[in-house]
């Protein structure tokens, strides 16, 4: 008895000093990514590495497949947790261990992501089910504490829990039927947040966290980039080929970052502002969901760009080479024209010229040149499409909002 009474005492005290509390609404606070959540990114990072590794040791239209497939179910964890983070991140202990969780998940998806359609099929699934696991504990503290959030909370964990079920369950089908549960696992859990968007005004996202939490996840796939030309010199022992080609994909590396902190993600940024916290059907996801193919076509172009110094010596470039840095540049441009376009109330706002772009890069994919030229193009045009949107916006022809 005298012990139950202590570890009362001291569960009241813990509360008493704030160290546990219930959750609550963020979204009327200024705020922004807390030190937590870039510890929490830290474990994506090894995760598009080991995807980008696993890309270079199986450059074929398959392992392109793959890699885009197994990116966007590591993606829509990192989205799922920071969606919620939006919201109801109250820093007491109780959701710093549920973070802590969720990383060591993610710790456990980079560690199975090399051979995730493989041997280690039934670990990374494994993983991904934990994730789901925690986001379900904490949507309950939610539904349980929040009585403005009960609708969305429902509508996560019903939308969680069929997930995380269907990710369980592949674990005991072969493939490719576990593949079609992983498909279908993420369109279950996609619907949640396109009917809580649409559903739940009294729930709105926090529009300063949110640009700022993905472009912390550009500059962690953009790293991939950086790397890829100190792993592309080192590897290709420094040749003057190399060289040559590292030195114009760093450029090109630098470009695309610049393109977007001043003017792609910041544009958005910007209409995302303009669409207001309140419902909004469309631009909010359109938001969301258009981050996916930029993040995927940037992990592409460094996988990419690495390939690209090794083979400098070879001659002409791959075609699958090609596919990745060209293609990806191409990707990149037409996302970023797209999902401008589409949140804009009033218009394209300046950005059908990146589409423009985006065909130029793509016919980079159809001719055979050397990697210096295949990539110093590329990084001349990511210049170009730079200083047009840096003019456009001294002219005011293009509203950005600093990211």
């Amino acid at each position: 008895m005298a012990d139950r009474i202590s570890v009362r005492r001291t569960l009241r005290s813990v509360g008493s000093a704030g160290l546990v509390r219930p959750p609550s609404l963020k979204t009327d606070e200024d705020r922004s990514a807390s030190k937590l959540e870039l510890f929490f990114d830290l474990a994506f990072v090894l995760v598009v590495a080991e995807l980008s590794t696993a890309l270079r040791e199986d450059v074929s239209a398959h392992g392109v497949a793959v890699f885009a497939g197994l990116f966007a179910t590591v993606w829509w964890a990192w989205v799922s947790s920071t969606l919620y983070a939006n919201r109801f991140d109250h820093d007491d202990v109780v959701f710093r261990l549920y973070k802590l969780a969720s990383m060591a998940a993610v710790v456990g998806l980079a560690a199975t992501a090399s051979e995730a359609t493989g041997e280690r099929l039934g670990l990374f699934a494994g993983c991904q089910v934990l994730l789901r696991v925690v986001l379900v504990l904490q949507y309950a503290r939610v539904h349980r504490h929040v009585e403005e959030a009960r609708p969305l909370a429902r509508t996560y964990l019903v939308a969680l829990v069929v997930g995380g079920l269907l990710w369980a369950v592949s674990i005991a089908v072969p493939a490719p039927v576990c593949f079609v549960l992983w498909g279908l696992a993420i369109a279950v859990e996609v619907a949640a947040p396109l009917r809580a968007t649409a559903a739940s005004a009294a729930v709105p996202l926090h529009m300063e966290h949110l640009p700022e939490r993905f472009a912390l996840f550009v500059i962690l796939v953009l790293g991939e980039s950086v790397a890829a030309v100190a792993h592309g010199l080192y590897e290709a022992h420094w040749t003057a080929e190399a060289v040559a080609v590292g030195a114009v994909s760093f450029v090109l590396a630098a470009a695309l970052w610049w393109s977007h902190f001043d003017l792609a993600g910041a544009g958005a940024k910007r209409l995302l502002a303009e669409a207001g916290g309140e419902r909004s059907e469309r631009a909010h996801d359109v938001y969301v969901f258009g981050q996916l193919p930029v993040a995927l076509a940037l992990a592409g172009i460094g996988a990419g760009i690495q390939l690209a110094v090794l083979e400098s010596g070879q001659g002409d470039v791959p075609l699958i080479t090609r596919v990745l840095l060209a293609g990806g540049v191409a990707l990149y441009l037409a996302a970023v024209s797209l999902r401008n376009t589409g949140m804009a109330t009033g218009g394209s706002r300046g950005w059908l010229w990146p589409l423009l772009a985006a065909a130029i890069a793509a016919l980079d994919v159809l001719i055979e040149l050397p990697a210096v030229v295949v990539v110093g193009a590329l990084a001349a045009l990511l210049v170009a499409v730079v200083v047009v949107g840096t003019v456009q916006r001294a002219t005011g022809d293009l509203e950005v909002d600093p990211v």
